[in-house]
């Protein structure tokens, strides 16, 4: 036995610590692998419709996620996004396009999306911004690339004798819709994603994605800039809460800003609510953040450092934001700009 263990080769202890990992994530901290990021306000349209427009002209977002890196196959996320805002209609357009890849199987969704929101005034101090977005995804799968059951040994990984699923490839359409309140200070949203409730099942089944409920929010304290020239600074508190079928999340950050640079600290989890198996706590991350920014581009990194049962086995999440601003409007014609971190300068 203890030859037989030696000549297990790495391929096949690494596959089946993928195997493993899966399974932890479904039930402990993640709970789901529902795509992510954890600089949400510097994917903003990806976080909600309403966010289309928010500046007072072009926005270029561009975001890449790699989670996990140490099992094989990690969780890799790009998005991109472009979006504009048109004074004399009060609207943002834009479009979102964005990728998820994860495991060996290479198992991914791959969606392409239009959004509009509508940008007007309540009262005297505060906006409302409700949004719309439509969109078309495919999933898809390499079942060349997976490990089954009957293919692992103690010591090797056999050929498998099953038969690879003729389904590959699904597409559905989709939508979401959300609505943003926000004085100088504070702001509030919400977000309603896969409203339609698409089937995305690849065995010929029924499997519908749930609707995902995104209630998001903060404050923002300016300071300094007053006397002797000083440069402006701000702390802003905000939060993220998550709801999809059973599973809930909250991430809960704090930011602090002074051009050009920011930095923010950002802990993922319900410590009060215990996780379903074995009464476990739900940690999931403390995120460490940090920005540079010049007059029209910020650039953004942020590390995830993993508190739950995987700690010793991910290598925590990478996560960069690139945010690129041009043709802005006119001061007469400036509007009030959503004051939550990254989404405005």
């Amino acid at each position: 036995m203890k030859r037989a263990i030696q000549k297990f080769s790495t391929t096949g202890r690494m596959s089946i610590l993928a195997c493993l990992m899966l399974l932890c994530a479904g039930s402990f901290s993640l709970r789901a692998q529902a795509p992510q990021f954890s600089q949400f306000y510097a994917a903003p349209i990806y976080l909600a419709p309403s966010f289309a427009g928010s500046t007072d002209g072009s926005r270029l977002v561009m975001n890449y996620r790699n989670q996990w890196p140490q099992i094989p196959g990690s969780f890799v996320t790009y998005s991109f996004s472009f979006d504009h805002y048109f004074h004399n209609y009060r609207s943002g357009v834009g479009v979102l396009m964005f990728r998820d890849q994860a495991g060996t199987g290479r198992l991914a969704t791959t969606h392409g999306g239009l959004v509009y929101s509508y940008n007007f005034k309540l009262n005297h101090d505060w906006t409302i911004r409700p949004g719309v977005q439509f969109l078309y995804a495919q999933r898809t799968v390499d079942f060349n690339r997976h490990t089954f059951g009957d293919q692992i040994r103690l010591d090797e990984i056999l050929p498998s004798t099953m038969v690879a699923n003729p389904i590959e490839r699904v597409g559905y359409f989709d939508a979401s819709s959300s609505a943003i309140a926000y004085s100088k200070n504070l702001w509030t949203g919400l977000s309603i994603d896969h409203l339609m409730q698409p089937n995305q099942s690849m065995t010929q089944e029924v499997s519908r994605i749930p609707m995902k409920i995104s209630l998001f929010g903060g404050y923002r304290y300016f300071f300094g800039g007053t006397y002797n020239q000083q440069v402006r600074e701000s702390i802003s508190v905000a939060f993220l809460y998550k709801n999809q079928g059973k599973f809930n999340q909250m991430d809960l950050g704090a930011y602090w800003s002074r051009d050009p640079i920011s930095i923010g600290l950002l802990y993922r989890g319900i410590p009060l609510f215990n996780n379903q198996v074995h009464g476990l706590f739900n940690n999931d991350a403390m995120v460490l953040m940090g920005g540079i920014r010049t007059r029209n581009i910020r650039i953004g990194y942020s590390y995830d450092f993993t508190i739950s049962r995987l700690i010793s086995s991910t290598a925590g999440a990478h996560e960069i934001s690139v945010i690129y601003q041009f043709n802005q409007g006119p001061r007469e014609k400036k509007q009030g700009l959503i004051p939550c971190p990254d989404a405005t300068f």
